[in-house]
């Protein structure tokens, strides 16, 4: 090939300064004129507010289509130029802008089934004789285009070759019998996309397509083409083909977020140019992660990559495109041509030749072309696929000569009609610089694809072929550089084989995709295609990911645990206790302090509490309703018992101290031999209350299986809290009244102050009930037991610590306070008032 660099200097590949000929160049007379459709242009100008039938310009020019058109006319001129091929035979050529719209390819396909030398379209009932204007029609390039015209050239059956048309629609010969391409249908391009995916394993995948016949047709049989496959769907979706539509925006920003929230890592992608551009823009834009592409010819060779910014942030860029071999001589071919319509002489020739066609038909209408260099074209030129319009012209030139029954000597002079050409296109091979081709039943042609990378390297982009496919797939993968960190190939996986335990959850639009998920705690799945895990029974229990369940064990505090041994050694201790305190206190009993403090009344408030610490084995061991009924009332009744004794002393002191007139009268309540009554009186009542309790509902035996994993807890549950809150409260407010008795009595240094010890052992009561209180409401463990063993034990430990202790220590370490006048209220003396 020769340098571009010494194409530009021998050609003059700067601007022109003038406007050239080139738009005079697509029409030649000729004995067999071709028609040819190709896309000059592209965004129709006013088409929305078109009211009336007037002629369709395009607004901008598209140089592939322009290129395309350059390669037919190539062909054409080399045709004319052969002495072995339609030897003394003038082919001419009529070429059109379809613009990429099926309205403007709409006009001169209906100007090229006129009658020839005319401008109208014969009717009659049997066209066998009927002369078009063309013999043959190269185009268009697009599907939907194809579908359009190739119904009413089929109808005259005009051969018509398309370059680019690849929709699997076109294969169907009922509707469409003239119609071939030179392309392969879009069947094999899916095969080799989905072969693709299967070596790569990427079974998890988006696909978009064009809102148009291209990109719905090859969607849509791709999704066929994997239905018996292992690949899953996680979106499908369409983008705008019409960008100049104000919803397209909008469409391109919601197929981003949809493909965001699948977390797939490929995307298959079927679109022309411009869709394709807008899609990666967007997804620059809205800083999508990066991605594999997997694209076709429609998009992959465009001038894409250079015009958007920052697209190496897409990720890695796979595709095939059509295997097609260089046009030999093309390239100069254009160059001169270029250089050519920049000269006087030239054009008029030309434009003479382009009158002699018709002077009253339509234009070509490149007007654009007149102001093209080839320094405008030349990057276009050295990519662009010209060999498929090059085949579709020497197929028809070679049905062409056989139908006329040419030799090397020349072509006899005959009258052929178009459709005599179509045995010749369907049954006899031809053969193009060395390579021979023929239309298969399905009237195309299945040169194969290459693979192609799209390969980075300091900021330019080169097409790096890394395999092929005809039939099967040849990867080179080492030549392939991923996106990824370590440039091995992402995993994008939908599903795999699922574990015992696990479950299949599906994901994305299709059944056949999912996730295989653990079975949560306490749930089992005991078949791998199951989709649901099975919940176990409320006795029962299952780790994550399990097949079965198990029967839950017991929880309760146990007699053989530590912390039960523990509780048991303090329970011990406290009544060891308690038991030398009683054994002090009757030694002592008829001493000052013992008489003072309460007399037998201690040894009673003692007793009660070495029941109250030895109903903590109630919490120890399997509960059951009775125990659980048994542990409240006990330690009420124990509880009541031991303050009914302060009561009694706190109103002797309240008495002495706030009332002291009246004290001898109301102290002969309280007197050693009432006070019993009174102890029996607050033990009545609690009785009362406990049988309340009985009633409306004691405590029963509640099997917990939500708060333990694997267990169940066996715990007391209160059945009536207002009953439960008489029972203990009653102590609550004995012990309040006893605390306003006491709080605030004072004595003189020379006495013992008896009241500041009730006070110590009320204030340690509140703070331990609040403390149990909050932890107990908070606990759904075995520590419950636990907590009420340790409040019971605490309580306990507290009165003698607060009330029995210090007066032990007189008792065994200051003797000689134990006396009367140190102990004994005095009903003559008037309380002191404060310290001063």
């Amino acid at each position: 090939m020769i340098p571009w660099v010494l194409l530009c200097m021998s050609f003059g590949c700067a601007a022109a300064l003038k406007p050239s000929c080139l738009s005079a160049q697509f029409r030649r007379p000729g004995d067999y004129i071709i028609g040819g459709l190709f896309p000059f242009g592209m965004d129709t100008i006013n088409l929305t507010a078109r009211s009336e039938p007037t002629l369709i310009v395009c607004e901008r020019l598209f140089v592939d289509g322009l290129i395309w058109a350059l390669g037919m006319k190539f062909a054409i001129d080399e045709i004319n130029n052969s002495t072995s091929l339609l030897p003394g035979v003038e082919l001419g050529y009529d070429i059109y802008d379809t613009c990429f719209e099926p309205l403007a390819a709409l006009q001169p396909s209906l100007l090229f089934v006129t009658q020839n030398g005319t401008t109208g379209i014969g009717i009659a009932c049997n066209y066998t004789d009927y002369q078009p204007r063309v013999t043959a029609v190269i185009g268009p390039h697009k599907s939907d285009l194809c579908l359009l015209t190739a119904k009413l050239f089929s109808f005259f059956l005009i051969p018509q070759v398309s370059y680019g048309a690849s929709s699997e629609k076109l294969s169907n010969k009922e509707l469409y019998p003239s119609f071939y391409r030179t392309v392969p249908s879009d069947k094999n391009l899916v095969e080799a996309v989905v072969l693709l995916l299967d070596e790569f394993g990427w079974n998890w995948i988006a696909t978009i397509g064009s809102d148009d016949e291209y990109g719905r047709g090859a969607q849509e049989l791709f999704l066929s083409t994997i239905g018996n496959s292992s690949i899953c769907i996680a979106y499908e979706g369409l983008i705008p083909s019409d960008l100049t539509d104000p919803r397209a925006e909008k469409q391109l920003e919601e197929t981003i977020q949809y493909i965001n929230k699948t977390n797939v890592n490929i995307i298959v992608l079927f679109a022309f140019r411009q869709p394709a551009q807008a899609l990666l823009k967007q997804s620059i834009k809205m800083r999508l992660s990066k991605k594999v592409w997997i694209g076709t010819e429609a998009w992959l060779l465009s001038d894409i990559a250079a015009s958007i910014p920052n697209i190496q942030n897409i990720g890695t860029v796979l595709g095939f495109i059509m295997k097609a071999s260089t046009v030999p001589g093309f390239q100069k071919y254009v160059a001169n041509l270029l250089s050519s319509v920049q000269q006087d002489e030239f054009c008029q020739k030309s434009r003479g030749f382009y009158r002699h066609v018709s002077s009253d038909t339509l234009g070509t209408q490149c007007q654009q072309c007149d102001h093209i260099s080839l320094n405008d074209i030349s990057s276009t030129l050295s990519h662009s696929q010209i060999q498929p319009v090059y085949i579709a012209v020497y197929s028809v030139a070679y049905a062409l000569h056989r139908a006329l029954g040419c030799t090397h000597q020349g072509c006899p002079r005959a009258s052929i009609r178009s459709w005599q050409l179509l045995h010749f296109m369907n049954t006899v091979p031809f053969t193009v610089n060395g390579q021979s081709f023929r239309f298969d039943e399905s009237h195309g042609t299945n040169s194969g694809y290459k693979l192609i990378f799209w390969h980075w390297e300091n900021g330019s982009l080169t097409h790096l072929p890394v395999g092929d496919y005809q039939e099967s797939l040849y990867l080179n993968k080492s030549l392939i550089q991923f996106h990824t960190t370590d440039q091995k190939e992402p995993t994008s996986e939908c599903f795999r084989e699922c574990e015992p335990g696990q479950i299949r959850q599906i994901k994305g639009f299709h059944l056949c995709c999912y996730d295989c998920t653990d079975c949560p705690e306490n749930t089992f799945c005991s078949s791998k295609d199951s989709s649901t895990c099975t919940p176990c029974l409320e006795h029962q229990w299952s780790p994550a990911r399990s097949t079965q369940c198990y029967d839950r064990s017991e929880r309760y505090l146990r007699w053989n645990e530590p912390l039960t041994a523990g509780l048991l050694i303090s329970m011990s201790i406290i009544i060891s206790l308690i038991c030398l305190t009683a054994v002090l206190f009757v030694k002592n009993l008829n001493t000052p302090l013992v008489q003072a403090a309460g007399g037998n009344l201690n040894l009673f408030a003692l007793f009660a509490l070495t029941l109250m610490c030895l109903s903590s084995c109630l919490f120890i061991g399997k509960p059951t309703n009775n125990l659980c009924m048994m542990q409240q009332i006990v330690c009420a009744l124990c509880l009541n018992a031991c303050f009914s004794t302060f009561f009694i002393k706190s109103l002797e002191i309240v008495l002495l101290t706030e009332f002291p007139r009246c004290a001898r009268t109301a102290l002969r309540w309280v007197t050693p031999s009432r006070s019993w009554l009174l102890v029996a009186l607050c033990l009545l009542t609690e009785c009362l209350f406990c049988f309340c309790y009985l009633h409306l509902g004691p405590d029963y035996v509640l099997p917990d299986y939500s708060s333990l994993p694997t267990e169940v807890l066996l715990m007391c549950s209160t059945a009536s809290w207002p009953a439960f809150a008489l029972m203990h409260g009653y102590n609550g407010c004995l012990a309040f009244v006893c605390f306003l008795c006491t709080f605030m009595v004072q004595s003189s240094g020379k006495k013992y102050n008896m009241a500041r010890g009730i006070t110590f052992t009320i204030l340690i009561y509140f703070i331990i009930w609040i403390f149990f209180i909050t932890v107990f409401a908070t606990l759904r463990t075995v520590l419950m037991s636990v907590i009420q063993i340790s409040t019971i034990l605490m309580v306990s430990l507290g009165i003698v610590g607060t009330y029995y202790i210090p007066k032990c220590y007189i008792l065994l370490l200051k003797p000689d306070l134990n006396r009367e006048d140190y102990f004994q209220y005095s009903t003559k003396e008037e309380p002191e008032g404060d310290s001063q």
